[in-house]
């Protein structure tokens, strides 16, 4: 399982990424993009994730995948256990949401791509 502790060690140098409190729920933002955001129970996250490939995710690991609240199907947008992760899986999930809020060229420096 992992926490928040593990989330902000994968976020932490992460380039325009930065933590903010937003109600009482923790958000991790790009600007004013929001890529990932812990459950007030921290049990769970929403993060950026494709919609084309959501509902694969949903059917193959309904143990770990949820589908995003109805207010936010319209978004790229998928809602995950954290009981069910292990550390690089997170860090995956994390990355790829992080990639798709950033400029190419800041993709670039950290992927090497």
């Amino acid at each position: 399982m992992v926490d928040l502790e593990d989330i902000r060690s994968v976020t932490k140098d992460l380039p325009r990424s930065y933590e903010v409190l937003v109600r009482d729920r923790i958000k991790f933002r790009v600007g004013q993009i929001v890529y990932l955001a812990l459950a007030r129970d921290e049990q769970t996250m929403g993060i950026g994730f494709p919609k084309e490939e959501r509902a694969a995710a949903l059917a193959a690991e309904p143990h770990k995948f949820l589908p995003p609240s109805p207010s936010d199907e319209r978004f790229r947008w998928i809602e995950v256990r954290l009981d069910a992760l292990e550390y690089d899986e997170l860090r995956e999930l994390i990355l790829d949401a992080w990639a798709m809020c950033v400029p190419k060229k800041v993709r670039r420096e950290v992927f090497g791509e």
